[in-house]
């Protein structure tokens, strides 16, 4: 089962504005820490911090038209400021690993994290539109 963890963004992230030292120093120690157990116990796929909405765009599609439309998008706490890729057996030991997520704004501030399972390709019925994904997957695992 992968579980994606979603940092959600707020008005410093969105401003692209990080801790002062020696508070920056700490973050990114305990990040690191936390993502080298998660590299020790084979469940990390992938993590990465987010840019502003302001450096990225969204793709709006109406009908038959798609329309692209530059950041920054109005809502923060709708947005997403990084996230960590995990692939583990059961629900339960996700929520252990995201219980031990490090706060990702600092130690004694607010902040949320989501956590959300993928769709694998198991979870649908057989149909002749997945195989095509399944021969993809197939593929990237050489």
């Amino acid at each position: 089962m992968r579980y994606m963890i979603f940092v959600k963004a707020n008005k410093d992230t969105e401003a692209g504005k990080f801790p002062p030292e020696p508070e920056l120093t700490r973050l990114f120690s305990a990040m690191a820490a936390y993502h080298e157990e998660l590299t020790k116990a084979g469940v990390l796929l992938d993590a990465s911090g987010l840019q502003p909405s302001s450096k990225g765009f969204k793709v709006k599609y109406s009908g038959d038209k798609r329309s692209v439309v530059d950041g920054p998008f109005a809502e923060a706490k709708e947005l997403v400021a990084g996230y960590t890729l995990i692939q583990v057996k059961s629900h339960e030991e996700a929520v252990e690993w995201a219980r031990r997520f490090p706060n990702p704004m600092g130690e004694g501030k607010d902040a949320e994290i989501e956590v959300r399972r993928l769709y694998e390709l198991d979870d649908f019925e057989p149909n002749p539109g997945l195989d095509k994904f399944r021969e993809i997957e197939r593929q990237a695992k050489g």
